[in-house]
């Protein structure tokens, strides 16, 4: 099978991973899917990429880190050469650990060869890696390259501090196991409560057992985020998964996703993508017949 021609088939219920190269088009227009991408940049003057509202242009070697749902277009860049990974959301959802580390790292989209030099190539052996056993056929080759994105995600989260000087990746790695699975417990309830009477922090710190201000300082060690920002993270991830049902309202799609009203909901989705909930729903590439971008 060619791989660089690998669409994207019902991607999040047959795979937590696939990988991409050779498509030869430069452009690919504004779009957004369920499953997150890494793309390392390839080779030419020109690799202009656009996430949600901010574009970059970048060099041979640097990363766009795209996470699930977030709306992008690639401007003009080679993708011949260069290297595209997908992973699904559910499996990212799946540990704590990498529940953690996509929310911390959630607004950041580039990482840039000049900028952190050690980084990028630590993570481009292990992208490498990751195409040579993918494209290999070798057996087990989803569990591995899974393992491998795993050791990316790792990667990047032990160079927290180059990201965010003001937090303490040791401080947030040093909590208790008990401590972690009380946080895990309430972002777990809160997540499948969404519509819940009472999800304030208050209320979340008493059912974790800790004062609200421990657990203030303990969620945005965690997260990266204060508890408002990630509540309302939540709550859009929700509503960007229910948009790609075309029969359900927006009304109803607000009241799911635990927004109180349609203006706060429209508010707050058009803080976070940019546009309202209704032109990002027609531009949610579901045809199996699109290319991978």
């Amino acid at each position: 099978m060619d791989y660089s021609k690998y669409e994207n088939n019902e991607f999040d219920n047959s795979s937590a991973f696939n990988l991409s190269t050779g498509l030869k088009q430069r452009s690919y227009k504004a779009h957004w899917h369920s499953y997150g991408e890494i793309i390392l940049v390839g080779p030419g003057k020109t690799n202009i990429f656009k996430v949600n509202q901010d574009t970059y242009d970048l060099v041979e070697g640097d990363f766009v880190l795209i996470w699930p749902m977030e709306m992008h277009s690639i401007v003009d860049a080679d993708r011949e050469k260069a290297l595209v990974i997908q992973f699904s959301n559910m499996f990212m959802n799946s540990l704590f650990d990498l529940q953690r580390i996509m929310h911390f790292y959630r607004n950041l989209h580039i990482l840039c060869i000049n900028s952190h030099p050690e980084l990028v190539a630590q993570l481009r052996v292990i992208t490498d890696e990751m195409k040579e056993i993918f494209l290999s056929g070798v057996p087990n080759r989803e569990l591995r390259c899974c393992m491998l994105l795993m050791k990316f995600m790792l990667t990047l989260d032990e160079h927290r501090e180059e990201f965010v000087p003001e937090i303490s990746g040791k401080e947030s790695r040093g909590y208790e196991d008990d401590v972690m699975r009380r946080m895990i417990r309430v972002t777990e309830y809160i997540k499948n409560n969404l519509t819940a009477d009472d999800l304030s922090q208050g209320a979340m710190a008493q059912m974790a057992g800790i004062s609200k201000d421990y657990f203030s300082r303990i969620f945005k060690n965690v997260t990266g985020m204060n508890y408002s920002k990630w509540l309302n993270t939540i709550r859009l991830e929700k509503a960007t998964e229910l948009l790609t049902q075309n029969d359900m309202t927006l009304t109803k799609i607000a009241m799911l996703s635990g927004f109180q009203s349609i203006p706060s909901f429209n508010r707050v989705f058009h803080e976070e993508k940019g546009m309202a909930p209704g032109e990002y729903r027609a531009l949610f590439v579901g045809d199996e017949k699109k290319e991978m971008a």
